[in-house]
C-alpha cells in the first residue's frame, strides 16, 4: 500500500514466531535476532532506500485488534501515522475487525502504545482514515542549537509516538515547496545530529522511546489561519516520508498547543513534498508521567499498489540485501 506515496509494505506471513509477551520485547527480538528479514525486505533488490515496512504480530494489549511492529532502512519505529492509516484501511478489508458503518473503529497496538483508529466505511468499501494518537508533547521549546554549516537554528524538539526536532527550513535557507529534496534531506541530517548532541532525548514512561527520530522541516507557517502548512520528514538514516507523516503531524500539533498557537478542535491541514494532505486536531488534554500532553487525531487516505511474494535462493549473497548511498 501507500499512503500519500509513501510505500508501506505489510508483511502478513513468512516470518518465524517472534518472541516476546509485549510489543516492545517483541520488537526487541525481531532487532536482536530477525533482522537479517528486515534487509531482506527493506533493502534492494526488493526494496530500496526509501522502504517502509509494517510486520504483523500477534496482539498483547486488550482492544487490540491487530498488532504491528514498523521497520525501515536503518531499524524498527516506535510509530508511525502514514503505515497506521494504510493498515486501519487494510484490517476492514480483509476482515479482521466486524464492518460497520459510517465507521468501523480499529485497535492497533503499536510499539508506542494502544492507538484507537477510525475508518470511514460507506456502501462495503473502506475509505479515509483517521486515528487518535497516543500523549504527544513538546520535549523542549525553541531551543538554539549549533548546525555545522548552518550556524545557530532554532527548533522545538516534540514527541507524538516518535520524537522530532521541528524547524523552519528557512533557516537554512531552504523552502519546503521549491528546493530540491536532497537539500533539505542534507539540512534536516544534520539538525538531528546538532540535537541530539544538544540535549538528551527521554521519554517520561518508556526508556525504549527516548531517541530522537528525526527531523521536520517546514515552512514556517504554525497558525491555521495562516492555511495548510507544508513540512518535510527526514527519520531514520536520512529517510524521505513522502507523507505528511502521521506522528509528526502529531508532534507538530502537540508542539503548536503548548505554544498557544492552535486550539483544541481547530483543524489544520499540513501537505508533504508529494502534495498529500493530513489533517490533524487537538482532541483531548492529557500527561504522559509528568508531562502535560495532548492526544491528536490525524486523518489521511491510503491506496493499494500490489501483492507479491519473496524468497532468497541459495547462494545469492547479494540477494541477502544492499543500499546505495
Amino acid at each position: 500500500m501507500h499512503t500519500g506515496g509513501e510505500p508501506v509494505r505489510i508483511v502478513r506471513s513468512g516470518y518465524p514466531p517472534i518472541e516476546g509477551a509485549t510489543i516492545l520485547t517483541k520488537r526487541r527480538h525481531v532487532r536482536e535476532h530477525l533482522d537479517h528479514l528486515r534487509k531482506l525486505l527493506m533493502f534492494e533488490p526488493r526494496g530500496h532506500y526509501d522502504m517502509y515496512g509494517a510486520l504483523l504480530v500477534p496482539p498483547s494489549l486488550p482492544g487490540a485488534d491487530l498488532a504491528v511492529l514498523f521497520m525501515h532502512n536503518e531499524g524498527y519505529s516506535t510509530m508511525c501515522g502514514h503505515a497506521t492509516i494504510a493498515l486501519g484501511r487494510y484490517a476492514v478489508d480483509h476482515g479482521l475487525v466486524p464492518k460497520v458503518e459510517p465507521i468501523t473503529e480499529v485497535g492497533l497496538e503499536c510499539p508506542c502504545g494502544l492507538v484507537k483508529v477510525y475508518v470511514e466505511v460507506r456502501d462495503g468499501k473502506a475509505g479515509r482514515v483517521s486515528f487518535d494518537s497516543v500523549p504527544a508533547f513538546l520535549l523542549a521549546e525553541q531551543i538554539r542549537v549549533e548546525v555545522p554549516g548552518f550556524g545557530p537554528v532554532t527548533t522545538d524538539v516534540s514527541y507524538g509516538g516518535a520524537f522530532y526536532a521541528l524547524a523552519d527550513a528557512g533557516q537554512f535557507g531552504l523552502d519546503v515547496r521549491t528546493s530540491r529534496v536532497r537539500d533539505l534531506v542534507d539540512a534536516a541530517t544534520v539538525l538531528s545530529a546538532a540535537v541530539n548532541r544538544a540535549i538528551p532525548i527521554e521519554h517520561p514512561l518508556e526508556p525504549d522511546l527516548g531517541f530522537l527520530y528525526g527531523s521536520i522541516l517546514t515552512d514556517g507557517r504554525e497558525r491555521p489561519e495562516e492555511g495548510p502548512s507544508a513540512n518535510i520528514c527526514v527519520f531514520a538514516d536520512a529517510e524521505v516520508d513522502r507523507s505528511p507523516t502521521g506522528s509528526g503531524v502529531t508532534a507538530r500539533m502537540a508542539a503548536r498547543f503548548q505554544r498557544g498557537l492552535v486550539r483544541a478542535g481547530q483543524v489544520c491541514e499540513i501537505d508533504s513534498v508529494t502534495g498529500a494532505r493530513f489533517t490533524g486536531e487537538i482532541r483531548t488534554e492529557i500527561a504522559c508521567g509528568s508531562k502535560p500532553a495532548v492526544t491528536v487525531r490525524v486523518g489521511g487516505s491510503a491506496h493499494y499498489t500490489g501483492e507479491a511474494r519473496f524468497w532468497l535462493e541459495d547462494g545469492d549473497e547479494i540477494g541477502k540485501g544492499f543500499l546505495l548511498k
